[in-house]
């Protein structure tokens, strides 16, 4: 068996026991230490980690199992890990932030979408720590969820259908009226903190960033104000603020949600800073009522989206039924009642707004790096830069650009194989290995969105440029001839050649689409 270390910074963390194999001789045995650093494996005699979950903010994640059930049930063990860059008043917030996720956990863990808490303790380290390490490290114990994230089946299989987006709200909306109804406000919904169990059910992870709004202000923060709490791209404007936090600031988030599975494409880029606007419409395919409420809940004011999860569900359910969504037309735009935060002093009511009116909002902001499934507590973010993240989602492409883009290849292609040919020669070997590496590294660049729209067109110009103009980069001598005379013999012998390399790529692109559509139906 493999037993992981959990000291932060182990240079050998993984321990093998093969004794350990035998289920009786697990359950019997004495403790055991890691053979680089000396730390104790065995968490409180009970919990023993497998692998490596994920870091990122204030802890780590271990896969583990607990000896002392009958079937040693796997569960997710999470350890406080602060940076060690952090002020005294941001470690202290973040050790209060991770206990109060223990604290949550036994109180919503009930809900059967939420993992259960199981344990919570500390344990003071032996000697053999990197030095600046804590005396004593911080343990929670939970429910693992076997499954994947928003965030993992997006960029595995691409964009959300409308139908699997309403089944992600009808599932996780009354999960969400749950929290609110319990004093809570979640303040973290993002595609990597809902997972898909293996049988289908949706589940709420990662309550480190939880405000208890029934007792006041959160720690570390002024009276009646929020912690500086959130993940960029997905949090509302008041949470961004610093002011209040409602109920319908974990919905802002869950729309965002929405959007960015239905789109595949990061909130930077669906929100215009220029009009300052999301437009996210135009890249999804979905019924005008979906539309509009989540349009509404993308309001920049929270008094103007909807003000509970049961609002929304209402607003939905014209269009959605237990076995498939039925599209509408409309959406009821009446002013409905207006549900106050709780223990919040009370908003305006809700302004209903025009379906098709996004909302503004502060400077694009960027979704935080992807964390594994149960991975982290929530992380004390730094004020937004207005700056694109690098973080990206794979996503499926339309008709349109798929051809657009395996055009611009395929010619693109075609101009480095002629100016190949004649730098290199008509080896063929030489020539087929120049082309194909310029042809993948135009796929990678495109695929990772590099290069995108306008480039492509730009890119294509100016190598049709260097190619027609170099005589050593065509066969077609042009030397002494003026810039038009050259460009009437030049263009009849590249254009033919560079016309059918992007005609056979787009054709060897719709092949593979149409497989892959046909394997995706079968399947």
């Amino acid at each position: 068996m493999e037993i992981y270390c959990t000291r932060p910074g182990c240079p050998r963390p993984v321990n093998q026991y093969p004794d350990l194999d035998d289920k009786a001789t697990l359950k019997a045995s004495r403790q055991r230490y890691c053979t680089t650093c000396g730390m104790e494996l065995i968490l409180k005699d009970r919990y023993i980690p497998l692998k490596l979950l994920g870091r990122g903010g204030f802890g780590a994640a271990f896969l583990a199992r607990d000896r002392y059930t009958p079937a040693m049930r796997l569960c997710v063990v999470k350890q406080f890990q602060p940076a060690g860059d952090l002020t005294p008043d941001q470690l202290h917030l973040a050790q209060n932030l991770f206990e109060r996720e223990g604290e949550v956990l036994e109180d919503l863990g009930k809900h059967p979408q939420i993992p259960d808490l199981y344990a919570f303790f500390e344990i003071d380290p032996p000697p053999g720590g990197a030095a600046g390490q804590p005396n004593k490290f911080f343990y929670l114990v939970q429910e693992y969820i076997d499954g994947q994230t928003l965030e993992e089946m997006l960029g595995r299989t691409g964009t959300f259908s409308e139908a699997e987006v309403m089944q992600l709200l009808l599932e996780i909306l009354p999960v969400l009226k749950f929290v609110h109804e319990s004093g809570s406000i979640h303040r973290d919904i993002k595609p990597s903190n809902i997972i898909r169990r293996r049988d289908g059910v949706y589940h709420l992870l990662d309550f480190g960033a939880v405000k208890q709004v029934t007792s006041g202000a959160a720690v570390g923060a002024q009276p009646g104000r929020s912690t500086g709490i959130y993940s960029m791209g997905f949090a509302p404007p008041e949470q961004m603020r610093g002011d209040r936090v409602y109920p319908a600031t974990d919905l802002y988030a869950l729309a965002v949600t929405c959007v960015m599975l239905l789109t595949g494409k990061d909130p930077a880029d669906l929100y215009d800073n220029y009009s300052d606007r999301w437009n996210w419409r135009a890249y999804a395919q979905v019924s005008d009522r979906l539309e509009a409420v989540l349009n509404r809940l993308l309001q920049a004011a929270p008094s103007q989206r909807f003000q509970s999860a049961t609002e929304v569900l209402q607003a939905l359910k014209p269009a959605i039924s237990p076995s498939k969504p039925a599209h509408s037309t409309s959406v009821q735009a009446a002013a409905q009642p207006v549900a106050q935060p709780i223990a919040q002093p009370a908003v305006p009511p809700a302004i209903p707004q025009p379906a098709a009116t996004p909302s503004p909002r502060p400077a694009s902001p960027v979704p935080s790096p992807k964390v594994q499934s149960n991975a982290r507590p929530a992380a004390i973010t730094q004020p937004p830069s207005g700056k694109r993240g690098s973080h990206r989602v794979a996503r499926s492409l339309s008709l349109g650009e798929l051809i657009g883009s395996a055009a611009f290849t395929g010619s693109e292609g075609g101009l480095v194989a002629i100016a190949a040919a004649s730098l290199l020669g008509t080896t063929a070997l030489t020539w087929l290995i120049v082309t194909g590496v310029a042809i993948v590294g135009l796929v990678i660049a495109q695929y990772l969105r590099w290069i995108e729209k306008v480039d492509l067109l730009i890119i294509e110009a100016v190598t049709l440029g260097i190619v027609a103009f170099f005589p050593a980069l065509h066969s077609v001598p042009s030397v002494g001839l003026t810039a038009s005379a050259a460009l009437s013999q030049i263009l009849p012998v590249l254009a033919p050649l560079v016309i059918l390399s992007g005609l056979g790529v787009v054709a060897i692109a719709l092949i593979f689409r149409l497989i892959y559509t046909l394997l995706s139906r079968l399947l």
